[in-house]
């Protein structure tokens, strides 16, 4: 059988062509292909033991079966990554203000009509690129992606965070491409009627988004450019794992907010009506 292997960041300097076809024994596995692919690369020149596997853009665990005519990407730690022409006009969803885009991000324009009159607070990340990283002058940075994943598991965040979190709405939007020190590089904006349940869900946002979406970094310098180590893959979205679980949970900050929220309804539902 014949799949497609797709390779991004690090690896995609090792095995060459973004897509590239690759034969296989039928009845072969996430783990055969793997193998196949350490072969070619030796261990020390990739790090074949922290990365995920997506088949036809979704987390694959190492038993997972391949068919013919699948599409298989190898992601190493995201965050890291390699030059590429970003997705143009930007990919969106009607239903969240959720988008990858290769122009500047316009924080006003994305965040002008999140905010209504039943909301107490706007909390918002910016990541902006700076100067330097690790002692060393950065120049400019390059974001790549595996775009169609890339946006699917970025509506995915911001569903999950609307059912886990007291919030109304969000804004998550990443920029691909050559990006100079000082623009933003990824902005989240979130609206609810209480602070708390803003922040809690911004911040588990941008932590699940740095460990589950597929979006790379390459950090360009005087001396030389890397690919940025990202944070690791959740284990359970490795192949080593046997079975491919949810998204991260949110923290037990995040459940305390639910719970203080709705013990503050209740009171507020108790409290007499002032005399008229």
């Amino acid at each position: 059988m014949r799949v497609t292997l797709l390779a991004f960041g690090v690896l995609r300097d090792h095995l060459g062509e973004t897509a590239r076809p690759l034969e296989l024994p039928a009845g072969s596995t996430v783990r055969d292909l793997l193998d196949r692919c350490r072969a070619l690369v030796p261990e020390k020149s990739a790090p074949w033991s922290s990365i995920a596997v997506a088949v036809n853009q979704e987390y694959a665990p190492a038993t997972h079966a391949l068919a013919d005519g699948d599409e298989v990407a190898l992601l190493p730690p995201v965050s890291g990554g390699s030059p590429k022409k970003a997705p143009s006009p930007p990919l969106s969803s009607p239903r969240f203000n959720v988008a990858l885009t290769d122009d500047p991000i316009d924080i006003a324009a994305r965040t002008g009509t999140l905010r209504r009159g039943e909301d107490g607070a706007v909390v918002l990340f910016d990541g902006i690129v700076r100067d330097n990283s690790q002692g060393r002058r950065t120049l400019y940075l390059f974001y790549d992606a595996y775009p169609d994943m890339a946006l699917t598991r970025m509506k995915v965040l911001a569903a999950r965070a609307l059912a886990d979190f007291p919030i109304r709405d969000l804004v998550i939007v990443h920029r691909l491409g050559r990006l100079e020190v000082g623009e933003t590089s990824v902005l989240i904006a979130v609206a609810a009627a209480h602070r708390a349940a803003a922040f809690d869900a911004c911040r588990w946002l941008i932590d699940t988004l740095k460990q589950t979406v597929p979006i790379w970094k390459k950090e360009f310098f005087e001396d030389g450019a890397v690919w940025a180590q990202g944070d690791p893959f959740p284990p359970e979205l490795t192949p080593h794992a046997g079975k491919i679980h949810k998204l991260p949970a949110p923290s037990v900050a995040a459940k305390s907010t639910r719970r203080a929220t709705a013990r503050a309804k209740r009171a507020q539902s108790r409290k007499p009506e002032r005399a008229r």
